[in-house]
């Protein structure tokens, strides 16, 4: 069930916008936690990471959409160094939705809090140690990769834009199928 070479999947369509979903909301729970961090409101820091959780679980699903019905190629008229920062950009992205809720989990095992996915489940913690001083220092890294998977997205809208304004090909074309093709 190989990708349209016109535009991506329905399957693919759906891992990708959900997963920007999810991403986008993660910056707004993380935003409402700061917010609300003095009334020691735990809700949004839970929901949070029920949401990465998700994100995690949803970039495996998209890597094994991936890797059977590989990424329609870019125009052949693309420079080839505009496609190479497009690959390095796609997996950035994979790297960044892999291991932000990896480590996110990481810390939350070694403070020893619980995660309670939705409130439905326990999701097991890591058998990792260290306590508050480890959890700090990968929260920390968690916090630097959050910033820099924020830089990405706007690189990728970036690139989309362009891709759409500038070039006038049919790249959003392919990942919002309600944008007409052009000729």
């Amino acid at each position: 069930m190989a990708e349209p070479r016109n535009r991506y999947s329905t399957v693919s369509l759906v891992l990708h916008w959900l997963t920007a979903a999810l991403v986008i909301a993660q910056i707004g729970l993380v935003w409402a936690h700061e917010a609300n961090e003095d009334s020691g409101v735990r809700t949004f820091i839970d929901l949070h990471k029920s949401v990465g959780l998700t994100i995690l679980l949803l970039t495996l699903a998209r890597l094994g959409w991936r890797i059977a019905n590989p990424a329609i190629p870019l125009p052949a008229e693309t420079p080839r160094w505009q496609k190479l920062i497009a690959r390095g950009t796609h997996v950035l992205f994979y790297v960044f939705l892999l291991a932000m809720p990896l480590v996110g989990w990481a810390a939350s095992s070694a403070a020893g809090r619980d995660i309670v996915w939705f409130g439905l489940f326990e999701w097991p913690l890591l058998p990792i140690g260290g306590g508050r001083e480890t959890a700090g220092s990968l929260m920390e890294m968690h916090e630097i990769a959050g910033k820099l998977l924020i830089a990405l997205v706007v690189l990728h809208v970036l690139g989309a834009l362009k891709h759409h304004f500038v070039d006038r090909d049919n790249i959003l074309h392919r990942m919002i199928p309600l944008i007409p093709r052009r000729p």
